[in-house]
């Protein structure tokens, strides 16, 4: 399972239900994993006192690495789907992620990512 930069910020914000829903995920032994892109857009937002307490909670997951391969399928979201849907480099990025390494993703926002069929909406 990877998880959106708009879990994270939920996680970070301290939102009861979303902490839970994650805290059951990983109760079932499923992988949480992010992608890179997700790290660098909540550290771009962050402020610097709030840096240790981001790095800590990115350290409890799996990093998925960006490849070349991963940049080829982010290039053909973005081809098919930047125009139509406005669909941005990063989300084009963390959508690659998913389907070249066969995750579903976890986001509040699955407008951002179509052509992905498994899309899960945490509690909120």
């Amino acid at each position: 399972m990877i998880i959106d930069s708009d879990v994270i910020i939920e996680i970070l914000r301290g939102n009861a239900k979303t902490t839970s829903w994650l805290r059951k995920l990983r109760a079932s032994g499923l992988a949480i994993r992010y992608s890179p892109v997700s790290r660098a857009e909540i550290r771009a937002g962050a402020r610097i006192k709030e840096r240790a307490k981001i790095s800590a909670l990115f350290e409890s997951f799996a990093v998925l690495p960006v490849e070349a391969s991963t940049g080829d399928i982010a290039g053909d979201q973005l081809s098919r789907f930047a125009r139509s849907r406005g669909v941005q480099l990063g989300d084009a990025l963390i959508a690659a992620s998913a389907l070249e390494h066969g995750e579903d993703l976890a986001t509040f926002n699955a407008k951002h990512f179509p052509g992905l069929k498994g899309i899960l909406t945490p509690d909120r």
